[in-house]
């Protein structure tokens, strides 16, 4: 049988076993396939065999040998992108709201990175496997805004070690229900996975990762609060988590919010809307903006005609 050799490097801060974390970057259909092929020598760490429940460490590299016929393939799709800058190294996209950032489950079209293949080409770091290729970060479906890929694996080791390092600039523009007391403030709570809710993050006192959120009120209105979250870290779901724990949900939230919503928008009002990161190869620091959604700004245009 042929075979196909193949090489991740793994970039996550949080503790994985590998067949688990295999099993995620959907490298089998299966996770028994997953063991078997360990189990055969067909994937070690660092060169050297290991067993499915090795736990990953940061920079581990993950050699592969996968017979031709199991490995998966994401289709190039022809989606218009909306890039804000553009290089050799890397591309900044502005994600709109209901698009999937990579492929997961039956879900294989209509995503990022099908609108990434497609614009890139070959041109796409492999570090992030066969459905991931070139996502450094992600953001929620529901979330709009600014991301970063990597076209090659230099500039995405480089990006992931700004990220872990706190080096990356990202802030966030939302509208919340109810008028924050403290014109700014941090919140400082650890997340970790809702015990009750697989679907939900939660600031718990379990199993849980350090999690800070500066926040700074842009404009009041009756009854909801414009808001700037820059995040300190990036944890899943954090800024929506973090506002809702505060006791000030984003409008439009449905997982983490109020279940009848006073405004009219079909998503978490939420977009990111600066990035800034040291260019991998110049060293220079770079920053981008992206102007808010019509449907976020409609809320806006909404309540500040009613204050007339």
């Amino acid at each position: 049988m042929i075979e196909k050799e193949k090489s991740l490097i793994f970039t996550g801060e949080e503790k994985i076993r590998i067949d688990l974390y295999l099993t995620q970057q959907e490298i089998c259909p299966s996770r028994s396939q997953i063991r078997n092929l360990i189990s055969q020598g067909k994937i070690k760490v660092n060169g050297n065999p290991v067993k499915p429940s090795y736990i990953l460490k940061n920079g581990d590299v993950i050699d592969l040998s996968l017979p031709e016929n199991i490995e998966l393939k994401i289709k190039a799709e022809a989606i218009p992108l909306d890039i804000i800058y553009e290089d050799e190294y890397l591309v900044v996209v502005n994600k709109p709201a209901d698009m999937i950032v990579h492929p997961a489950g039956k879900i294989r079209s209509g995503t990022l990175v099908n609108a990434l293949l497609y614009h890139c080409q070959d041109s796409l770091s492999g570090i992030g496997g066969v459905i991931r290729p070139g996502i450094v970060h992600r953001l929620d479906k529901n979330t709009s805004g600014l991301m970063v890929a990597a076209k090659n694996d230099f500039a995405h080791l480089d990006l992931s070690r700004q990220i872990q390092e706190h080096q990356v600039t990202k802030k966030y523009i939302t509208l919340v229900h109810g008028n924050l007391k403290d014109d700014s403030g941090i919140i400082d709570a650890p997340i970790g996975r809702n015990l009750k809710n697989r679907k939900k993050m939660a600031v718990t006192e379990g199993k849980n990762r350090e999690a800070i959120t500066h926040f700074k009120v842009l404009k009041r209105f009756s009854g909801y609060t414009l808001v700037e979250a820059t995040l300190r870290t990036g944890r899943t779901h954090q800024i929506r988590v973090h506002l809702a724990f505060i006791g000030y949900s984003i409008v439009g939230d449905q997982l983490y919010g109020r279940k009848r919503q006073g405004l009219n928008i079909n998503r978490q009002a939420l977009h990111s809307y600066v990035l800034g990161f040291v260019h991998p190869e110049s060293k220079k620091y770079m920053e981008f903006s992206a102007p808010l959604p019509q449907d976020i700004q409609e809320l806006i245009d909404c309540l500040e005609g009613e204050e007339k």
